[in-house]
């Protein structure tokens, strides 16, 4: 199995971090994004997140969903 590359790890902790951050559980995300008419499960939610794999356009619809507008990268 491949390594997750620093990028790959940077994304996932900026993500989990503004999930924290607005106190929003995966279970939350996966209603919000259901509710924004996109398909997703927690388990897959779960997955993506600890793997580090996700599209930019996952990140931007995660990030949308919890009302996250702007983001730090520093």
């Amino acid at each position: 199995m491949a390594e997750k590359t620093d990028w790959e790890a940077m994304a996932a902790n900026l993500l989990k971090a503004e999930l924290k951050r607005k106190g929003v559980t995966y279970a939350q995300l996966v209603e919000k994004l259901n509710a924004m008419g996109i398909d997703e499960k927690e388990v897959n939610v779960r997955n993506k997140l600890s793997r580090g794999k996700f599209t930019a356009a996952f990140m931007l619809q995660c990030l949308a969903a919890i009302g996250e507008r702007s983001l730090r990268l520093d």
